[in-house]
């Protein structure tokens, strides 16, 4: 661990968009860890989920961090330590999670086509609360338990909701018309169907798209005769695009909290948040190793790939690409940002606006703590980088760079 020169929450305005921090501190960053290099900054992740929380007035409300979205252990302790569970897609989510230090009441499984197997060791970890994605998901999960009675206790079941007029055409969840089944199911196994996961989408920065369907959400919960909980996805977008529209956390919990208040009985919520609470406090660095022109377009070839972002096609390749260099700061160039592999398609950001740039200048990729690491893959055999956590005037190393034998791990030698 090392004594920070400057403060973690240095920020330089570029234009329009923030430099995460000094020039400086990037290149003793680099100097310590090599290029390129994930950052992540403790400060911003714990305003982002302080912000979260605070927003809702609903005094039974949870809040579970998607761990999809990033797995590094140190990062997971912090949602820990806010106060925060944890929401798990994968048995590896949960595996993560208890590695962490969560406990296994605390974490909550949401997710798709378990095998038995899996859904043992699910079980048998001792986690309390499963959202199912299917009805046949259900049957196995009680066939499982009752297997498994005497070793678990019971488990807290819950189905992920499908409403087509909402969601469209998806593959996830049970719509209404399968809750008698479904409840029919948990009846033989002696156990209540009690919760409803509703899932607006991926990464939805209009508010209205969630406020509007809170009725129906609430209706359609209360189809169910047991209902205890309601996990309201799930979804919550962040504006890559700086000053572009934004989730409204504050309004989308106002509505919320008075319709979910209004109700009857009281109902325990659920709320998470993945890429909306991590994407913003994390940057990849990445030095510049080649230099070109097009005409008047400006080619940077960086120390880095489109493999270390996340998948473009899935979850959207534009993120803000800010630089401290330049070889003249007031004239600016279109500038395309390349990768170091041969793939045609690896660009990090095309026609972004900045100065000429030379070999060993630095491009800080911003907004990339969501879908970043976590998808980052092994195309094209390059190991992938480091992480770094800023904290209490401190960088730490919080995962190690990859080297080349990473691609020998569990191949089998024949000769």
């Amino acid at each position: 661990m090392a004594k920070l020169e400057t403060s973690d929450d240095f920020r330089v305005k570029s234009e329009e968009v923030y430099l995460p921090f000094s020039e400086e501190l990037a290149r003793e960053l680099l100097k310590a860890y090599d290029s390129p290099l994930y950052i992540y900054q403790a400060d911003i992740l714990h305003q982002t989920i302080q912000r979260i929380t605070q927003a809702f007035a609903y005094p039974h409300t949870q809040f579970r961090f998607a761990s999809v979205t990033n797995g590094n252990i140190s990062l997971l302790q912090i949602f820990r330590n806010s106060g925060w569970g944890l929401h798990a897609n994968t048995p590896g989510d949960i595996y993560l999670g208890l590695q962490a230090g969560f406990a296994p009441e605390q974490i909550v499984y949401s997710g798709s086509n378990l095998n038995r197997a899996e859904m043992e060791q699910v079980l048998n970890w001792g986690v309390k609360t499963l959202n199912l994605d299917s009805v046949s998901q259900l049957q196995l999960c009680c066939e499982v338990y009752r297997s498994l009675s005497h070793q678990v206790s019971s488990p807290r079941l819950g189905l992920r909701l499908n409403l087509p007029e909402i969601t469209g055409d998806s593959r996830i969840g049970v719509r209404p018309e399968e809750f008698k089944n479904a409840i029919a199911v948990t009846h033989e196994a002696k156990l209540p169907l009690s919760g409803l996961h509703f899932y607006r989408g991926t990464g939805t920065n209009a508010t209205e798209a969630f406020t509007e369907v809170i009725d129906t959400v609430l209706s359609t919960a209360q189809q169910l005769p047991d209902w205890q909980y309601l996990d309201f996805g799930g979804g919550f977008g962040y504006p890559y695009h700086h000053g572009k529209a934004a989730f409204e956390w504050e309004v989308f919990a106002a509505e919320l909290s008075d319709r979910i208040s209004r109700l009857e009985r009281d109902i325990e919520l659920v709320i998470e948040p993945g890429r909306a609470a991590i994407a913003g406090c994390a940057t990849l660095l990445a030095q510049v190793v080649s230099v070109k022109w097009q005409a008047e377009k400006q080619i940077v070839g960086v120390d880095t790939t489109v493999a270390n972002l996340s998948v473009p096609s899935v979850h959207g390749g534009y993120r803000e690409m800010v630089t401290w260099n330049g070889i003249d700061k007031s004239k600016k160039h279109t500038t395309d940002i390349c990768g170091n592999t041969t793939y045609s398609r690896d660009y990090l950001g095309k026609n972004y606006q900045l100065p000429a740039l030379e070999i060993g200048d630095i491009i800080a990729i911003l907004d990339v703590g969501a879908y970043g690491y976590a998808m980052s893959s092994h195309f094209l055999h390059r190991p992938k980088p480091a992480e770094v956590l800023l904290e209490n005037g401190t960088h730490r190393l919080i995962r190690q760079r990859e080297d080349y034998s990473v691609l020998l791990a569990n191949q089998v030698f024949n000769y």
